[in-house]
């Protein structure tokens, strides 16, 4: 320091100088502290999370973009529909109820005709009613074996009050046809039920689609097709009742009528498929 140095300038030096060795000892101090506690931020890699989490995000938060996904089409009529386990569990009433009556009705067992269509009935309502058990005791939804359970037993009452077995499948021959009616009509007044049934399940809710020409044609004819097939399956139905083959409506009902809605219900899926998949297509031209 000179002696001509103001002496407030060497004063403020001294301080300054004080003040770098406390800032840099104090550096020091928290650098061991650190160290010491092993307190080095660690940042989070996507490898290194839960599945499905991502970095930034807290732990069991879902991003809004995952909670708007929906499954696809097919998968959500299937499961309104009941899934393949839905179909098999609502033809094995049926098929409880022509076994039994066919087999018990042999002459050689010696029942009257009621008797073996009394049978028959308990047999039908009974493996609906366990289905419902099952599905209930497993925690499993029974919205499908409770409307079965109803089909059913309406129809057990009216086998059972006419004496005819062939009136077990008379409810369900005519709700077919007003099915079918349905179809029609919404198809004759521009509002296919495909596609409002396509809105709801694969759409988020929204039908846009009637803005959509190529598309609403689509619905159009898919709706008809499904009337057509519904007719198919209650018209065959229909002619067997009219001739009193019981049995045979049984068979029909499950060797004809399912194959029937499954092709009916794949095509579908697929010229929804190819239509929309080609004006998404167009669209990113």
């Amino acid at each position: 320091m000179s002696g001509t140095e103001p002496r407030h300038v060497a004063h403020e030096s001294v301080e300054e100088r004080l003040s770098e060795v406390l800032g840099s000892a104090e550096e020091k101090i928290a650098e061991e502290i650190i160290a010491e506690h092993d307190l080095h931020e660690v940042k989070q890699r996507s490898g290194d999370l839960p599945a499905g989490e991502k970095p930034g995000e807290k732990p069991g938060e879902k991003q809004a973009d995952d909670e708007d996904e929906l499954p696809s089409m097919s998968e959500q009529i299937a499961e309104q529909l009941g899934g393949v386990r839905g179909l098999i569990e609502s033809s094995v009433p049926v098929l409880m109820f022509v076994l039994l009556n066919v087999i018990l009705s042999i002459e050689a067992l010696g029942l009257e005709k009621r008797a073996a269509l009394l049978w028959a009935i308990g047999g039908s309502v009974g493996s609906a009613l366990a289905i419902g058990g099952v599905r209930l005791a497993r925690k499993q939804p029974i919205r499908h074996a409770v409307n079965g359970l109803f089909g059913i037993a309406l129809g057990a009452w009216l086998a059972w009050r006419t004496g005819d077995a062939k009136n077990f499948y008379l409810p369900g021959i005519l709700l077919t046809f007003g099915q079918t009616a349905v179809l029609l009509a919404s198809v004759a007044i521009r509002k296919p039920l495909i596609g409002y049934a396509w809105g709801i399940m694969a759409n988020k809710g929204r039908q846009d689609w009637f803005g959509n020409g190529r598309l609403f044609r689509t619905f159009q004819w898919l709706t008809v097709l499904w009337a057509v097939s519904l007719s198919v399956r209650a018209g065959i139905q229909a002619y067997l009742y009219w001739l009193g083959e019981a049995n045979a409506i049984g068979v029909v009902r499950i060797l004809v009528s399912w194959p029937i809605y499954a092709a009916t219900f794949a095509f579908t899926i697929w010229a929804i498929h190819r239509v929309t998949s080609a004006q998404k297509q167009e669209a990113g031209a």
